[in-house]
């Protein structure tokens, strides 16, 4: 199994590397792959290169935006399969805590109102990520006073105050006296790594890396978890403590990849189920595979919405939905396929 695992993770490693090369060819105007990978290839050893116009579109503009696209596909996958465990759901995603529709309520407010205006370029990270910790704040106060986070309970509190900070979100876009605060906002919440910056790449891979890292380290509860609490409890598992742990986790994650890329529906969903399909339900095994094979899923979910009709974009969640639904649909019709065993 071990061996089937590191094959698994092997192999998707290698096609991710590749993709990261060729999907920077992609874009607005579609550079030969060959000046692509000689500008990747300066960079790494320090050489100085030619051609200069080359150079600047791929380091400058696209080379970071793919690498956002990797650590927001990962960290998307980890806290789907984190956010399934905990809820002991299969439909459940990473926006199931109303971390998204906090997002958005905090973007909807740097757009409409001007908040967070000292921040400058970082102004609407900054607030969508304060709207995302707050939400997951609001959610873990309610579930805890109204009987703990138990997976019932946080999938209802989730959902109800989730449409309550949507509607927030209208409200105060509908309030707005700039008609294009409305559309500006409808693109963000659906997705978009456009402007990504080497900067912006310090937050998400941090998150991702400790959360993961986090995740690994506590597997074997994770699966214990998964199981049911009554057989957690009974093999020593702190249930109530891993619970917390685990939620404040994924609210922090989900929080800083919303803010950083706005809502991608999908990934969270589909591709914990496609890596359990590869390698089965143990953590161990399946964080590594879902995280890489995230990240592979983004980086050319990306691409289309580059391509598509070039030279604008289409969100993310248009083309993460058209592919993600009929692939969990294919998943759903797989006998084989079992939700936690």
């Amino acid at each position: 199994m071990r061996l089937r695992v590191g094959a698994t993770v092997l192999v998707l490693a290698v096609l991710l590397g590749l993709s990261i090369v060729v999907s920077t060819a992609f874009g607005a105007e579609q550079l030969p792959l060959g000046s692509v990978a000689r500008v990747l290839w300066a960079r790494a050893c320090g050489c100085v290169t030619t051609d200069l116009a080359s150079d600047t579109i791929v380091w400058q503009f696209r080379a970071p935006r793919v690498l956002l696209a990797v650590l927001v596909g990962a960290g998307l996958a980890l806290a789907g399969v984190g956010m399934q465990t905990l809820v002991r759901n299969p439909l459940a995603d990473p926006y199931l805590l109303g971390v998204s529709s906090g997002a958005g309520v905090g973007a909807s407010a740097v757009l409409t109102m001007g908040l967070f205006a000292s921040a400058g370029i970082y102004a609407l990270t900054a607030g969508a990520l304060v709207g995302a910790l707050a939400a997951a704040l609001v959610v873990f106060g309610v579930a805890t006073v109204q009987g703990g986070l138990t997976p019932l309970r946080l999938v209802l509190t989730g959902t109800v105050l989730g449409s309550a900070f949507s509607a927030l979100a209208s409200y105060l876009v509908f309030r707005s006296p700039d008609p294009a605060a409305a559309q500006s906002v409808l693109f963000w919440l659906l997705g978009s790594l456009a402007g990504a910056g080497w900067q912006q790449l310090v937050l998400p891979a941090t998150a991702v890396a400790v959360v993961g890292v986090l995740m690994l380290l506590g597997s074997r509860w994770l699966d214990a978890l998964l199981i049911g609490p009554e057989t957690a409890s009974a093999v020593g598992v702190p249930v109530r403590q891993v619970r917390i742990t685990l939620f404040v986790a994924l609210g922090v994650l989900v929080g800083v990849l919303v803010a950083v890329s706005g809502g991608i529906g999908f990934v969270g969903l589909v591709v914990p189920h496609a890596a359990r399909l590869l390698v089965g339900p143990r953590h161990r095994s399946l964080l590594p595979v879902a995280a890489v094979l995230g990240a592979l899923f983004l980086v050319w979910v990306d691409v289309v919405t580059r391509i598509a009709v070039r030279p604008t974009e289409i969100p993310l969640s248009v083309v993460s939905g058209l592919i993600g639904a009929p692939a969990f649909l294919a998943l759903l019709g797989r006998r084989r396929y079992r939700f936690g065993s």
